[in-house]
């Protein structure tokens, strides 16, 4: 069974990677009040460079995700501290390996 999820690329202004960084650090407790996020994780892939990718049961939880406090917090910042729009991608889970 394929689970929906979603993989963001973020690409932050060098002047401001360090509160792109906090930001995502932070969003981990607004992830943690969405019942419908099954998992949340934000990653660093270079000096200006991060990412999100989750998964949710069903499309109706992915859809609430991308209306909700996270990717909201995102758009707000873009124009200013990141150096384009995140690339979002909806992606489909075919196979993982949970503890």
């Amino acid at each position: 069974m394929t689970h929906p999820g979603l993989l963001a690329r973020v690409e932050a202004k060098p002047e401001h990677a360090a509160q792109v960084q906090e930001l995502l650090e932070n969003a981990l407790d607004l992830a943690r009040a969405e019942a419908q996020t099954v998992t949340w994780y934000s990653f660093k892939l270079g000096p200006t460079t991060f990412g999100v990718f989750d998964t949710f049961d069903d499309e109706a939880g992915r859809q609430a995700h991308l209306a909700g406090p996270i990717a909201a917090a995102l758009m707000d910042i873009a124009p200013t501290l990141l150096a384009g729009a995140p690339d979002i991608q909806q992606v489909d889970v075919l196979a993982a390996k949970l503890p």
